[in-house]
């Protein structure tokens, strides 16, 4: 009988090929006494998945490392010949902002981790009632400003938002259950955060360079061109947030399966668990996250064609359709990367995999609900707008902070702004941390119930009870 191994954990095969969700005690115990974590002969066999997708990405770094440093040597050029470029621009402003921001939402964002661990049910809640709220004010604020379409739409959503809540407000002791438990499993491995932030400033680095280094280029009138930097541009911002969610996904399973080995700050799941992400499952990676970013950039150019005024209607249903396919790979993709972390399978096999074990056992309805998500959707929103709030308050005290891209009235507008996304992307990235774990969690749930009462029985208790209350109709 085929044995796959989670982390070095042994897990039976049903008869059918799917992983056996009916594993009493006594065989969990079994295979805990008969076969150690790390042992070789148990191993998932380790081999590079996708490689030609991880290969093709490193060329198109490279390739981009020489657009990027031919154009800021050009620029540099055009600056000291006084004809202007990038070399001509202070951008110490900018850099101050920030790193001003960027400490704030560290700091802001461990917190919040903090009372997500105290209050799960109510930032559910609260989640539900505040974005039904907004609903309801862009409503009022469209029919008392006399744009009645703005109106209608606010007062539709509004509608929706209120029946969606009713029928949801049940699942959410089940919601929260999740939510508490992967917000357990990442205190008890808080060196995926490191990781995180690490891939956060590697995303902010990008950004400026690839900016400084091509941003001329985006208004070139050769579309292919801008399509190709935009592909890029995305392209590396995936890989690293879907670098940090493989990452997560073996780290939690191994705190499923062996907690004993992921029960510390810089656990080795978690070196495990990155090492793999890195080079076997990197491939995996750069494919699923490929994909998205095509989407993305012809959004991006659709978006910029909407100044276009003679297909508006057209641009209008392509971005839909573009907005509609984007929504599906992102699904598709938050699931593949856990069997991707778990199991080390491929990009397009574990996407299969693990809606295959979904619809086996029912559970559409439970993964079409996306309660942890809106939460941790409002978090983020939350910390940009704080965050924005001091990059206003830092222009505001030095009015000079921002006086080389001459300004003038929207100085505050765009110290705001700079704040804004700064947080927002930030938190983003550190929330996906608890996205990931809470995917993780559910996945495995699905598969292992007995691990998790063996290793976790209070955690487990919690879950089993809620579950049973928010889903009577689906069995384990």
């Amino acid at each position: 009988m085929d044995v796959p191994i989670i982390q070095g954990t042994a897990v039976p095969v049903g008869g059918d090929g799917r992983y056996d969700n009916n594993i009493t005690q006594s065989e969990f115990s079994h295979l805990n006494e008969s076969s150690s974590p790390g042992r070789p002969e148990l191993q998932q066999p380790m081999g590079y998945r996708d490689v030609g997708w991880a290969g093709l990405f490193v060329a198109h770094l490279i390739a981009m490392t020489v657009v990027i440093t031919t154009n800021m040597g050009t620029g540099a050029a055009a600056a000291a010949n006084g004809n202007g470029g990038v070399a001509d621009t202070d951008y110490s402003g900018v850099y101050y902002l920030v790193g001003i921001t960027a400490v704030s939402t560290m700091a802001l964002g461990s917190a919040t981790l903090q009372f997500m661990m105290k209050f799960p049910v109510e930032l559910i809640k609260g989640s539900l009632v505040i974005t039904v709220a907004l609903s309801g004010v862009i409503a009022i604020l469209g029919l008392m400003s006399g744009q009645l379409f703005a109106g209608i739409i606010g007062v539709a959503f509004f509608a929706i938002g209120v029946c969606y809540a009713k029928s949801v407000w049940p699942r959410i002791p089940f919601a929260a259950a999740n939510l508490n438990t992967a917000l357990t499993a990442v205190k008890a491995n808080m060196g995926v955060t490191v990781i995180a932030y690490g891939m956060v400033l590697l995303a902010l680095g990008w950004s400026i360079l690839w900016f400084i280094g091509v941003g001329d280029s985006l208004s070139s009138s050769n579309t292919a061109v801008v399509f190709v930097l935009l592909v890029s541009f995305y392209w590396v911002q995936q890989v690293l947030s879907n670098t940090v969610q493989t990452t997560v996904a073996g780290t939690i399973g191994t705190w499923w399966f062996v907690p004993g080995e992921a029960s510390s700050c810089w656990s080795s799941a978690i070196q495990d668990s990155f090492g793999r992400a890195t080079t076997y499952s990197f491939g995996s990676i750069c494919l699923g996250s490929l994909v998205v970013a095509v989407v993305q950039a012809l959004r991006a150019i659709v978006h910029n064609a909407r100044n276009n005024e003679d297909a508006q209607l057209l641009v209008c249903i392509i971005d839909c359709i573009l907005g509609c396919i984007q929504n599906i790979l992102e699904y598709i993709n938050k699931w593949a990367y856990v069997y991707v972390g778990l199991y080390g399978f491929g990009y397009i096999e574990a996407g299969k995999n693990v809606l295959e074990l979904f619809r086996s056992k029912g559970w559409d309805v439970i993964i079409a609900d996306d309660l942890c998500d809106r939460v941790l959707f409002m978090v983020s929103l939350g910390v940009g707008v704080f965050t924005g709030l001091i990059g206003l308050i830092c222009v505001s005290l030095d009015e000079n902070l921002l006086g080389s891209f001459d300004l003038g009235d929207d100085t505050a507008q765009a110290g705001f702004f700079i704040g804004l996304v700064v947080g927002f992307v930030f938190c983003s990235i550190l929330m996906n941390v608890v996205g990931g774990a809470v995917n993780t969690v559910i996945v495995c749930y699905a598969e292992s119930p007995a691990e998790f009462q063996a290793n976790h029985p209070q955690l487990a208790n919690e879950m089993r009870d809620a579950y049973m209350q928010a889903y009577p109709e689906l069995r384990l």
